[in-house]
């Protein structure tokens, strides 16, 4: 990246004065100072104890994570950047170049959530995530343009803010004062700022750049009056990750001003009682918490502040090990419940908010990275493939919002032109960045998380491990090393919970047969060009339930949850795509009688039968009927049941 220059000093004495006129947007953008990345060095903060590896060094192989990334490139591809920049340009005082999309991006049923423009910022991390992964540069001609419309918005309207919703920065300017308001201006505004973050380290687009740093100017200018306290109210409405993207901007930066406003956008309402091991998460918006909880861990990356580290810790074991169904979702009508209410919430029609799943994966692996345990890799697979695999519709590619449990009903996906919804922009996401959790890597070892078809270059050592495998087919996997020459490098692969044993061979001999799940198997040797590894897992059928509800369960296969595949009865095609989301549970609601199951809720596994085909059971139903049991992620287009209440 370009060196840039650092801030000038006229900054403080601009501030006060100018605060009011920049948020009305009447200072000229020329008097707004700007800072860039590089300009200079961050404060070291803690290290990680490893690195992600470049999504650039990993292509994917055949399966069902591929196809789903190609079928996300494609919806990306279709959708029109300028009708996504419609109300932007309205706000800067352009005239816009196409029709505005519907739903949340323009639709007056909306209009209290203020969300417009929340859409293209995902649609900037998508198409970002998208040419790092492909090097298509259709992905990146778009990053380029969007930033430079952007760049024009900001030049005629003289400051640093970028924005689409109605009100446009006299919304904002009532926020800072203060006054009661309709919508959530910042989680909008920290979409774009997260937009044009991955643009700018994704695809190194100056013009994003350039924007970004221009918009983040701005934030710490227009939020400088502010007294801690009127601060921390204004964080009590929804404002995303706008901590986590400020500590990026540190980081990427060095300036100090970044890092300030971070922690004041660290909502301590939420972060003290966290820090101090309290849950009291019961009855909050669940996705208007987790973001802020990504920003704490970043903040501790940041600053070396512990307490951030610790609320974030507390808050993922809180909510992965103690509040998740058995997808790894969470919630009833996007809100924590008591999980002593488990049985009268888990059949609710509005469970399991796909965002939620989304911010709940940011948050394992930012944790991973810091402490590499097996407990986030089983987490984070299990959310991958019952939560952010299962949301998309393997037809369209359009994603879902809820994924409920209610006994019958269906997965209900968005519709290309009509329901920008917030779970629309996390899907845009979610399907083209895959690579980014199989491997991970120090300097000496290669960690191996997910078991998917794949291919990592390991450029700095020389090497490239290839994965085969028809996981979760069948549970084991093959590694092949290539080398340029031989290496004295570590491999651990992940023995998770789920598998009671694991089984290493290398080329063809047993070196290791393990019966403790939950850890890493470790091979350290002198690798050799053509060395193959082979990991074999052992998957049973099993349950999930919750302690207060003994008597629901859902049924597992390895990492996998089995749903009951019901039909199509009273569906007509085409009717579980929908335009808006606040009306789950009344769409396609005719009655609908769901098999029950009877007997002894521990002993029903050994019921399950296996159909012959791949991942697929039977289980006898009370009404003298065989229920066909799939893979959650497979179910599209009909009716289904994921927990079951045993009479």
């Amino acid at each position: 990246m370009k060196p840039c220059r650092t801030l000038p000093s006229r900054r403080d004495v601009l501030a006060s004065a100018a605060t009011a006129a920049i948020v009305a947007g009447t200072v000229p953008i020329s008097l707004v100072p700007a800072a860039a990345v590089g300009a200079t060095p961050p404060v070291p903060g803690p290290s990680r104890a490893l690195q992600p590896f470049d999504m650039a060094q990993i292509d994917l192989g055949a399966g069902p994570f591929l196809h789903a990334q190609r079928m996300m490139e494609a919806y990306l591809l279709r959708l029109d950047p300028d009708r996504l920049l419609h109300n932007f340009r309205l706000n800067a005082g352009l005239p816009p170049k196409a029709p505005v999309y519907g739903g949340w991006e323009s639709d007056p049923v909306w209009a209290d959530i203020n969300c417009h423009g929340h859409t293209l910022g995902h649609y900037l991390s998508a198409c970002s995530l998208a040419w790092r992964s492909t090097r298509d540069l259709r992905f990146k001609e778009r990053v380029d343009y969007i930033a430079h419309d952007l760049a024009e918005c900001q030049e005629a309207s003289g400051t640093g803010l970028v924005c689409a919703f109605p009100g446009g920065p006299a919304l904002v300017a009532a926020h800072l004062r203060g006054e009661a308001i309709t919508g959530v201006p910042w989680y909008t505004l920290h979409k774009v700022f997260a937009g044009l973050r991955d643009g700018t380290l994704l695809t190194d687009s100056s013009t994003a750049r350039a924007v970004l740093l221009r918009f983040a100017d701005w934030a710490v200018i227009a939020t400088r009056p502010l007294s801690d306290a009127q601060f921390e109210t204004m964080l009590d409405t929804e404002h995303g990750g706008m901590n986590e993207v400020l500590a990026d901007l540190y980081l990427m930066t060095g300036n100090a001003d970044y890092r300030t406003l971070a922690q004041r956008f660290s909502h301590k309402a939420v972060l003290t009682p966290l820090a101090a091991g309290r849950d009291q998460l019961d009855g909050l918006h669940a996705n208007t918490q987790i973001p802020k909880i990504v920003g704490f861990e970043r903040v501790y990356e940041a600053t070396g502040d512990a307490s951030y580290r610790d609320a974030a810790l507390f808050f993922w074991k809180a909510v992965a090990l103690t509040r998740s169904f058995a997808t790894g979702g969470h919630g009833d009508n996007e809100h924590f419940f008591p999980m002593a209410e488990f049985g009268k919430h888990v059949f609710s029609a509005k469970g399991a908010e796909t965002c939620g799943q989304h911010n709940m994966l940011k948050l394992t692996r930012a944790l991973f990275l810091q402490d590499p345990r097996v407990d986030y890799a089983d987490y984070y697979e299990r959310t991958l493939y019952n939560g952010i695999l299962a949301s998309q519709d393997p037809d369209s590619g359009m994603a879902t919002y809820f994924q409920g449990a209610r006994p019958g009903y269906m997965k209900l996906y968005h519709t290309p032109e009509h329901s920008f919804w917030c779970c629309t922009g996390t899907g845009m996401e979610n399907h083209v960045k895959y690579r980014d959790s199989i491997y991970f890597h120090d300097d000496r070892t290669l960690y191996v998380n997910l078991f998917i078809p794949s291919r990592v270059n390991w450029s700095e050592q020389g090497a490239i491990l290839t994965q085969t495998t028809a996981f979760p087919e069948t549970p084991t996997t093959m590694l092949h090393w290539t080398l340029k020459r031989p290496a004295a490098l570590t491999l651990k692969v992940r023995h998770p919970r789920w598998s009671p044993t694991a089984t290493v061979l290398v080329n063809g001999t047993e070196v290791v047969r393990s019966g403790n799940p939950g850890r890493y198997i470790e091979l350290a040797r002198t690798w050799h060009d053509g060395d193959r590894v082979e990991l074999r897992l052992v998957m049973h059928v099993g349950i999930d339930r919750a302690p207060a509800a003994p008597d629901i369960v859902a049924f597992t296969y390895g990492p996998l949850v089995l749903a009951g595949a019901l039909g199509h009865d009273g569906l007509q095609p085409g009717s579980d795509s929908i335009v808006n989301e606040r009306k789950y549970g009344t769409y396609n609601d005719t009655a609908f009688a769901a098999p029950t199951l009877t007997g002894n809720p521990d002993t029903l596994p050994e019921t399950i039968v296996a159909s012959g085909k791949p991942l697929e059971f039977t289980i006898p139903s009370a009404e003298q009927q065989s229920v066909r049991l799939v893979p959650y992620y497979r179910i599209a287009h009909e009716r289904y049941a994921t927990y079951w209440k045993v009479g």
